[in-house]
C-alpha cells in the first residue's frame, strides 16, 4: 500500500470515528432529554435535575440547559432557572429568553417578563402569538398596564394572527368561521405554505382526508424537517387508516430527535394496525421504560401481544394495568377480550361484569359476557345480556339473539 492510500485510510478513519462520535453524541442529548422529561411529568423533577446536571458535564448544549431549567421551575427554584436560561442564551443567542419572560412573569416582574419575551418574538425562537396568549405562566401580569400596553404593538403579521385563528376555530369545531376565515387569506396569501398547512387543517376538520393529505404532502416536500407540517401528515394518514404512511412520518419525527416519547406510542399503533407486531413492541417497551405505570401504551402492549398470539404475555400487560388502574372499565374489557380471544370463559365472564359495575353502558360488553356466558352453557343468563347489549344500540346483538333467545 502506498504513502497516499495509508494517509487516505486514516483520513477515512478519522471521519468515521468523528461521524459516529456526533452521532453518539446526539443520541446521547436526545436520550437524555425523553428521560428527564418523563421523570419532570411523573413528579420527579429532583431527579431529573440530577440526571440533566450529569449530562451537562459530559456535553454543553442549549436543550440540556432548558430542560434542567424546567425541572428548576418545578422544584420552585427560580434562582437556578435564571442561571441555566442565561447560560443557553451565552450558548446560542436568544434561546432562553421566553423561558427568562416566563420566570419573570411568575414572578410578578411584568417589565423584566416582556423585555425577555420582546428578544423572543424578534428571533427565531419566537414563540406564536396564541402560544404565548395561553401561557398559564403570565397569569400573574396578564392585567398590569406593561402587559396592555405591550400588546397594543402587532408583533405578528396579519397572516400568522389569520392561522392561529384558524386553528382555533377547527380545535372548537367552528369549521364554518375557520373556512370564511381561510377563504379570505387564500385571495391574498395564493401558495403561501402557512395558508396551504391552515387549508389542510381544515379539510382533516371537514373530513376531507384525502385533499388534506394531498396538501400537506405537498409543503413536506418542500420542508421535509418542519415539525408541525409532519405532525399534520401523520394525523391526516391515520384518519385515512394509511397506517404504513403515517409509520413512516412518525420516523421522520423521531428521526428529527423531537423528545416527545408520544411519538414512539403512536408509531407502535401504526405498526400494530399493519402488523409489525415485533416493531410495534419495541416501540411501545421503550415508552414504558419511560412511563411503566402509562394506561395507554400498557394496554397497546397488551393488544400487540394479543395481535402476536402471545395471550399468556398480554395478560400480563393487561393485569399489570390493572394494578395501577383498578377502577377503569376499559383496562377490565382489555384483559376479558383476551381472555375471550383464549377461549378462557369463566375468566372472561368475571372481567365483563367488573368492567360493567363500572360502565353499565357499555354495549359491547354486555354483548362479549353473553357470549362467554354461552360457550359456558349459561344459554338463559347470555341472552339476558344479548337483549342488554340490543338495547342500548349494538345491533351485531340481533344475530345472536334470533339465534339462540327465539323459542
Amino acid at each position: 500500500m502506498t504513502m497516499g492510500h495509508k494517509m487516505m485510510k486514516k483520513i477515512l478513519i478519522l471521519i468515521t470515528a468523528c461521524f459516529l462520535t456526533g452521532i453518539i453524541n446526539g443520541q446521547f442529548v436526545y436520550e437524555t432529554l425523553l428521560r428527564s422529561g418523563a421523570l419532570i411529568k411523573t413528579g420527579k423533577s429532583t431527579e431529573a435535575i440530577e440526571l440533566l446536571s450529569s449530562a451537562i458535564q459530559e456535553k454543553q448544549d442549549i436543550r440540556l440547559y432548558l430542560e434542567r431549567a424546567k425541572a428548576y421551575i418545578e422544584e420552585g427554584d427560580f434562582q437556578n432557572a435564571i442561571s441555566d436560561y442565561n447560560t443557553a442564551n451565552s450558548l446560542t443567542q436568544y434561546s432562553g429568553d421566553y423561558g427568562l419572560s416566563r420566570i419573570y412573569a411568575m414572578k410578578g416582574d411584568a417589565r423584566t417578563s416582556l423585555y425577555h419575551l420582546e428578544r423572543n418574538i424578534r428571533s427565531s425562537f419566537r414563540k406564536s402569538e396564541k402560544y404565548v396568549l395561553l401561557d398559564p405562566a403570565y397569569g400573574l401580569i396578564e392585567n398590569s398596564p406593561e402587559w396592555r400596553q405591550f400588546w397594543k404593538k402587532e408583533w405578528y403579521s396579519s397572516l400568522e394572527t389569520g392561522v392561529s385563528e384558524i386553528e382555533y376555530y377547527v380545535s372548537a369545531n367552528m369549521n364554518d368561521d375557520a373556512v370564511n376565515r381561510l377563504s379570505e387569506f387564500e385571495s391574498e396569501y395564493k401558495d403561501n405554505n402557512e395558508v396551504l398547512y391552515a387549508r389542510a387543517l381544515y379539510n382533516l376538520a371537514a373530513k376531507k382526508t384525502a385533499e388534506a393529505i394531498k396538501i400537506v404532502t405537498g409543503i413536506v416536500d418542500s420542508h421535509p424537517d418542519n415539525e408541525k407540517y409532519l405532525r399534520l401528515l401523520a394525523k391526516a394518514q391515520t384518519a385515512a387508516s394509511n397506517h404504513a404512511g403515517a409509520s413512516v412520518t412518525y420516523s421522520k419525527l423521531i428521526a428529527l430527535e423531537i423528545p416527545d416519547a408520544d411519538l414512539f406510542v403512536s408509531r407502535a399503533e401504526c405498526f400494530r394496525k399493519t402488523g409489525e407486531t415485533n416493531r410495534a413492541m419495541t416501540d411501545i417497551e421503550k415508552f414504558l421504560d419511560l412511563y411503566p405505570q402509562n394506561k395507554k401504551a400498557l394496554s397497546l402492549a397488551g393488544k400487540i401481544k394479543t395481535a402476536s398470539g402471545d395471550y399468556m404475555k398480554a395478560l400480563e400487560y393487561f393485569s399489570e394495568n390493572l394494578r395501577y388502574h383498578p377502577n377503569d372499565a376499559d383496562c377490565y374489557i382489555d384483559r376479558a377480550d383476551t381472555y375471550l380471544l383464549s377461549h378462557s370463559w369463566g375468566w372472561a365472564m368475571n372481567d365483563y361484569s367488573m368492567s360493567l359495575d363500572l360502565d353499565p353502558s357499555n354495549s359491547e360488553a354486555w354483548l362479549n359476557k353473553g357470549i362467554a356466558l354461552l360457550n359456558s352453557g349459561k344459554k338463559e343468563d347470555a341472552c339476558h345480556d344479548f337483549r342488554k347489549s340490543f338495547n342500548l344500540g349494538n345491533k351485531r346483538a340481533t344475530d345472536y339473539i334470533s339465534r339462540n333467545c327465539i323459542k
